[in-house]
């Protein structure tokens, strides 16, 4: 995957810089302005996320940022209340029961697209083929081919799967259990979550039920239905091992989801797939594996997917509110490093907080007056202490609305008021 970061897609995207950011632990990319499409399943190694060597090649993005969206947006599926439980824990085979019930509406999803190939300049340059002569004739185009999964959320054939899996895709094909195999389309897809809706013709296909991502607890019952390396309706088994990971714990800061940890085996090609819990509901979906580890892997919670998934079936597009900054936790080495810079020409005098290492010209920050080294102490009254707090904050804001920010700057305490952007869909894009 590439670096996160958006100073080289466009002049817009530029940042003023002092050297001790460098340093500094940055996090909340999407509140800058830039979003990498997460490539194939997630390999999450060396503080990096790259991509397995087994699966699929990278797409581009394909999602734009649209007007705020209505304030009713019909649901694709409702979340069941916690009563409605398919299977319990005292039956000592509840997971042949959870599998039996939601397998047949696990997918596999082929994803393709044709790239054209460039020959780079220097094997056109004459003096190049003086020397070396013309080089053979080079197919002009070629096809990448990508796997991944994804479950039914309506029997009229809506699924959810990662925008990994089909961004960019000129074609898309949807394999059911019983063997069908149907055309699909993409109805969007939102690159900073990563969660994308496709639709079949069909009808009666067999549905997940959705849980409540919001009440798992860790040490709870965690089953992973996918098809990694192309085996087909695989089931793996373990615990909830952790929930609200932050992207940055994640090592995806340029993502805007709290994760949930689980210990079930998730490999390549579980990328879409359903997490369950023991009554078979959904509560994640599967998308991020830390490479050269093991039991560490990582589902979208079913809410947020829903989310979405709502805005994408209305509009085909969503909707991220923007602040425009880099930032990083304050500790009290960052604190000395800031302050010794003899180019900074700062004096932060406090050790907690989350200090701006980054405006984006001309984003609602930069014209509110944020600047580099102002301390974040509160937002909108609430005392912020890091940065993924900051993210949250701003995740749950209104496009259009304000946001008042309280700053400490060289030790004077000031308050600025932020009128929250859309996250420019060029910086998406361009990544």
């Amino acid at each position: 995957m590439k670096d996160n970061t958006a100073m080289n897609t466009a002049n817009k995207l530029k940042f003023d810089r002092v050297n001790w950011k460098h340093a500094a632990l940055v996090v909340a990319l999407p509140l800058m302005g830039a979003g990498g499409v997460l490539v194939g399943e997630h390999l999450i190694a060396g503080g990096k996320l790259t991509p397995s060597p087994a699966i699929a090649q990278s797409v581009s993005a394909v999602t734009t940022e649209a007007p705020t969206a209505p304030a009713a947006v019909p649901q694709v599926a409702q979340v069941p209340n916690r009563s409605s439980a398919i299977v319990t824990s005292n039956d000592p085979n509840f997971i042949v029961r959870v599998v039996d019930q939601v397998g047949p509406a696990v997918v596999r999803i082929d994803s393709s697209r044709t790239v054209r190939n460039r020959l780079p300049a220097v094997f056109r340059d004459p003096m190049f083929r003086q020397f070396f002569g013309d080089l053979p004739n080079q197919p002009q185009t070629r096809v990448e081919r990508g796997q991944g999964s994804g479950f039914v959320i309506r029997n009229d054939g809506l699924i959810l799967t990662n925008a990994h899996v089909v961004s960019g895709a000129d074609t898309v094909m949807v394999k059911m259990k019983d063997g069908r195999e149907l055309q699909g389309k993409v109805l969007g897809a939102d690159p900073l979550t990563d969660v994308a809706v496709v639709k079949v013709e069909a009808s009666n296909l067999p549905t997940v039920r959705l849980g409540n991502a919001d009440q798992v607890k860790p040490g709870e019952w965690a089953i992973a239905i996918g098809n990694p390396l192309g085996l087909e309706n695989t089931v793996t088994v373990g615990i909830v091992s952790a929930t609200g990971r932050s992207s940055s714990d994640v090592r995806v800061p340029d993502k805007r989801v709290n994760f949930i940890q689980t210990d079930a085996a998730i490999n390549p090609g579980n990328s879409g797939g359903p997490l369950l819990n023991q009554r078979g509901e959904v509560i994640g979906m599967n998308t991020a594996i830390i490479g050269g580890a093991q039991g560490l892997g990582f589902a979208i919670p079913v809410n947020t997917a829903q989310r979405i998934a709502d805005q994408l079936v209305a509009r085909g597009k969503v909707d991220h509110a923007y602040l425009g900054i880099r930032m990083a936790t304050l500790t009290p080495e960052l604190r000395k490093q800031i302050n010794a810079d003899p180019e900074s020409n700062l004096n932060v005098q406090t050790d907690r907080g989350v200090v701006v290492v980054g405006v984006m010209r001309n984003s609602p920050a930069s014209q509110a007056g944020l600047q580099l080294g102002d301390v974040i102490q509160r937002i909108n009254g609430q005392a912020i202490a890091s940065a993924d707090q900051v993210q949250q904050a701003v995740e749950k804001m209104t496009v259009g609305n304000t946001m008042q920010v309280e700053i400490t700057r060289n030790g004077r305490a000031m308050t600025k008021s932020v009128r929250v952007g859309t996250f420019p869909a060029s910086a998406q894009a361009s990544e």
